[in-house]
């Protein structure tokens, strides 16, 4: 998806949305079905072999317990113990750990080429560091917990309408 920031598109991936739409899902979905990538890509509405892609990364991070044939995808750990962070680290390749990519070799003879990078590096890090603190700072528990209550409001308001329409 491209995104305007700052004047500027930037790509922005997926994959980060996609694994927290999985762990929102298992985690609601579990007490009634086993959860399958076929499962979540019904819900998150993409190709199964992207949950598995995703599933494969989470699982590296230890975030995800899947063994093909048994009880479907689990969360591995307490979603309290979670993060938006530790889910973004799993799925995102960071180039040597940086969120932005700085273009190679900025011509040293140009006025701006030869500063731009003491005149970006900073900002760019205070950026990254903003970024890393708030996703740091929101749980999983958080996310399922409001997804929870949303679903819960979408049920009872669905019953309310049956019950008006007997």
């Amino acid at each position: 998806t491209l995104q305007f920031i700052g004047g500027m598109y930037m790509q922005v991936s997926s994959r980060f949305t996609i694994a927290v739409h999985i762990f929102t899902c298992i985690a609601i979905a579990e007490k009634k079905y086993k959860v399958t990538s076929k499962f979540l890509a019904s819900s998150i509405n993409v190709n199964p072999v992207i949950i598995r892609n995703i599933v494969l990364m989470l699982k590296a991070h230890g975030l995800i317990d899947s063994r093909q044939g048994t009880s479907g995808i689990k969360i591995a750990k307490c979603p309290s113990e979670i993060t938006l962070l530790d889910i973004f680290n799993a799925v995102e390749s960071l180039d040597n750990g940086r969120l932005f990519s700085f273009h190679e070799n900025p011509a040293q003879d140009c006025p701006v080429g030869s500063h731009i990078h003491s005149v970006l590096d900073g900002r760019l890090d205070q950026i990254q560091n903003a970024l890393e603190k708030e996703l740091k700072s929101i749980s999983l528990a958080s996310i399922i917990e409001d997804a929870e209550a949303q679903t819960a409001r979408d049920a009872e308001v669905a019953n309310n309408d049956c019950s008006a329409e007997a």
